[in-house]
């Protein structure tokens, strides 16, 4: 057959024309799960639809990013493998979400999605050639040097517009331990803290990106959990506000680093838990420490806490002969 599902998505076995929009749209759905590293197009539609039922807007745009970033990549030329497992487009859809989540969305944001999301394949493309050296990944990094470029330029382009969600510059202050943490902040902040790796606050969004996790690999789902609980404990275990627990603010740094460490790049074993469980307890805390550092540049932290944090890791490693290396997916 040409054409067939596989337990991962759309099979294509031969190069008829024909078949394009669909091998191009199984593409763009493994971009959308690649984003919590799930080489999985069933996955990448169910956030799809966690997405767009939070919000049609930044529904859309993830759509409009991962599809450009994606097309960008299969013009220049970059190996077709590497595009079909979508990295190259998990990038360019979190970028666009992003921007319309920070910036107000006119048509000059649309514009600047388009083209940030282009860029991101280049930025990608540029890490992967320098990062092989290390053999590391290049993760959501051009996601985020991509997006804070944007909303630092917005102090000079007086038509970008800001949303009231971008941080006010101006030096961190300390704050005091607010609210009262019940059963419900730990149930909504465990799903919520999924959810806000594509930006949404939403627990049934949440709810569905697990369930998502769940097809691609039943692993990732637990470390998933297992990493936004562990963000959750630490924030409230160190006195952070109840509604930024509640929200997920803490969790979603350390979701990514449990599924990258727990499902993908470690072979599980009573050793790689104890690494993984350490570096999701630093993700929590480098979020904290990275948002009050570009506080005074008035941009968010995103999910750079999750990229340094598993760089050092992974750069470590090495040196750790009882850890036993997957490769990098």
């Amino acid at each position: 057959m040409a054409l067939r599902f596989s337990s991962t998505g759309l099979m294509v076995d031969d190069k008829n024309s024909l078949h394009f929009p669909l091998s191009f749209f199984d593409c763009v759905l493994r971009g959308v799960g690649q984003v919590m590293l799930q080489n999985n197009s069933y996955t990448g539609l169910l956030f799809l639809i966690g997405i767009f039922y939070n919000s049609p807007l930044f529904g859309a745009a993830v759509v409009l990013g991962t599809v450009v970033s994606t097309a960008t990549a299969m013009l220049l030329g970059v190996d077709r493998a590497l595009v079909r497992a979508g990295l190259f487009g998990f990038n360019g859809g979190l970028v666009a979400i992003a921007l319309l989540y920070f910036l107000q969305p006119d048509l000059l944001t649309w514009a600047c999605v388009v083209f940030a999301a282009a860029c991101s394949t280049i930025f990608m493309a540029a890490l992967l050639n320098l990062l092989k050296v290390w053999n590391i990944p290049a993760l959501t990094a051009p996601f985020v040097f991509t997006s804070l470029c944007f909303f630092l330029a917005t102090a000079r382009f007086g038509r970008l517009e800001s949303t009231h969600l971008l941080p006010t510059a101006g030096l961190p202050k300390a704050v005091t331990v607010e609210g009262l943490v019940t059963a419900s902040t730990v149930v909504e902040g465990l799903f919520n803290g999924i959810a806000q790796v594509f930006f949404q606050g939403n627990v049934i969004t949440g709810v569905i990106f697990a369930v998502g996790l769940v097809i691609g690999s039943r692993l990732a789902c637990v470390t998933a959990l297992a990493g936004s609980l562990t963000g959750l404990l630490v924030a409230w275990g160190m006195g952070a506000a109840e509604p930024a627990i509640r929200s997920g603010a803490f969790g979603f740094n350390s979701v990514l680093v449990a599924i990258a460490f727990g499902a993908v790049f470690f072979v599980v074993d009573r050793l790689s838990i104890a690494y993984t469980l350490l570096a999701t307890i630093a993700a929590a805390v480098v979020f904290a420490s990275v948002s009050a550092a570009l506080e005074p540049l008035g941009v968010p932290a995103l999910t750079l806490p999750f990229v340094l944090v598993t760089w050092m890791f992974l750069l470590a490693s090495p040196i750790f002969p009882g850890l036993a290396r997957r490769g990098i997916s």
